[in-house]
């Protein structure tokens, strides 16, 4: 299908979108167990009222994508409790430089799963954000298991986008976000046991306050029902790399929004704007790089 001007404008903002979830992550008063539930919850919900307002179908071609898209609801749920871990350790500064690393570990699935050959451009770019990650960890920094479960949050991101790519070819973006987000929810429910028990103080925090109201539907039903629907819907056009390296301007978004809202907690030191850099470095040159290495691009695995 051939790309417009109007995928590449929809796609940057839904990356603003997805840059204002590190926020609101930071602001609702749930432990992050507790908001990813009620996210995905939310989700599924609002999913399924607009399948039904809008005549398109629940029905899957085969009881094996079924299982599929609820196994994949299972990556997403562990993405989000990573991402938003990383950002109640850390800050949503840091949570989203190490959601950048997506891209690298697209570079590397995407072409395995899809039968072709590893882009040596694409890995190279990775690595660029890899070093920008390295800069930003390497001085004195203060997050370091934040920064390690961002990375995770970009591995797993990275997962679901390649399958959620093959699966949209037969199946409505709209039909898959909403098997995953069940799935998501279940496999919260299924966790919240071993939670309790290990992790939590030994009582679940399910009573939001008004507020935590607002921010969780923001983010079950902008930024999961309509955002990550319309972004499996754009990997039909754009390779998932693409996709994943335009989400490492994700930073530029939420760390200006997180410093207006949140003030000086958010300000770093100079090594990580450096880093910063060098991983939006890399994705102004994506485009340049491909048009140059175009004929490589669609070249079957040998």
């Amino acid at each position: 299908m051939k790309t417009t001007a109007g995928d590449y404008i929809k796609l940057h903002f839904l990356v603003f979108l997805f840059g204002f979830t590190a926020i609101l992550g930071k602001l609702i008063s749930l432990p992050n167990v507790e908001m990813v539930f009620y996210r995905t919850l939310l989700a599924a919900a609002g999913m399924a009222v607009v399948i039904t307002i809008t005549n398109r179908s629940f029905i899957v071609p085969t009881r094996s994508d079924f299982f599929k898209m609820l196994f994949t609801g299972l990556i997403v749920a562990a993405h989000w409790l990573t991402f938003f871990g990383s950002g109640r350790l850390a800050n949503p500064s840091v949570s989203l430089v190490g959601f950048a690393t997506c891209s690298f570990w697209a570079a590397l699935i995407e072409p395995i799963v899809k039968g072709k050959k590893i882009r040596p451009m694409e890995v190279g770019l990775g690595i660029a954000v890899l070093v920008g990650l390295y800069i930003i960890f390497s001085f004195n920094f203060d997050y370091p298991l934040g920064l390690l479960l961002g990375i995770a949050s970009g591995l797993t991101a990275a997962l679901f986008s390649v399958i959620n790519s093959k699966m949209v070819t037969r199946i409505s973006s709209f039909t898959i976000t909403f098997y995953e987000m069940i799935g998501a929810c279940l496999g919260i429910l299924i966790f919240f046991p071993f939670y309790k028990s290990s992790f939590s103080d030994g009582s679940l925090h399910l009573a939001p306050s008004p507020a935590d109201w607002f921010y969780l539907a923001m983010l079950g039903w902008v930024c999961s029902v309509y955002a990550y629907s319309q972004m499996i819907d754009l990997s039909k056009k754009l390779s998932v790399f693409f996709i994943q390296l335009a989400l490492n301007l994700e930073p530029v978004y939420g760390i200006g929004l997180a410093i207006l809202i949140f003030g000086k907690q958010e300000v770093m030191g100079w090594n990580f704007y450096v880093g910063t850099l060098v991983i939006l470095t890399a994705v102004a040159l994506y485009p340049i790089l491909k048009r140059r290495f175009e004929h490589h691009f669609n070249s079957p695995l040998q």
